[in-house]
């Protein structure tokens, strides 16, 4: 539940740095070059460390199936991604993009996969419905972007990461309140 708050915190501390930056025009990855890239990079490669273990030990807690375990062995996937992206900023070349595309591509399909996982259980539908519906959203504010052309990546970015924040923290919660059982 800490890992969100703290890459949040971050690279809000390295927009904060960053006088130049333009949420209309740059891409949050813009942070991990220059004067703000130790931050932000750190940030991203922390975040992904810490929050690896909690993907892989959801599975435990999901109903049996291929569901939960591709969606856990996707989320898995783009918590190692997201720690790449951090360790290959932008001056890393095409290797950035690639695992930029990949992060927030394998993030709501992972979703999908793990709400679709849990709507077999009845205790576990409104989550498992919740679930599906950050990785809509996830997804949608990607093509809500690209369907109307706008500049920068900076906002459907910090969206998309918000949602599966979000989801992180209500999914940790009820582990630890003990509310996920298989």
């Amino acid at each position: 539940m800490v890992a969100p708050i703290l890459v949040f915190s971050l690279i809000f501390l390295a927009i904060g740095l960053a006088p130049g930056f333009n949420w209309n025009k740059n891409a949050l990855s813009d942070l991990g070059v220059g004067a703000t890239a130790p931050i932000f990079n750190s940030a991203l490669i922390a975040g992904g460390l810490l929050l690896l273990p909690f993907s892989i030990g959801l599975r435990q807690t999901l109903p049996r199936g291929a569901l939960s375990l591709l969606g856990t062995i996707l989320l898995s996937l783009g918590m190692l991604v997201l720690s790449g992206i951090g360790l290959f900023p932008e001056d890393a070349g095409r290797i950035h993009l690639y695992l930029s595309v990949a992060f927030f591509a394998l993030l709501p399909l992972s979703f999908l996969l793990i709400g679709f996982s849990e709507l077999s259980q009845q205790k576990s539908r409104a989550s498992g419905m919740l679930t599906i519906l950050t990785g809509l959203l996830a997804a949608l504010i990607w093509a809500l972007h690209w369907s109307i052309r706008l500049g920068g990546v900076a906002v459907p970015e910090t969206i998309s990461a918000l949602l599966g924040s979000a989801w992180a923290i209500a999914m940790g919660a009820k582990l630890i309140a003990g509310d996920i059982r298989r």
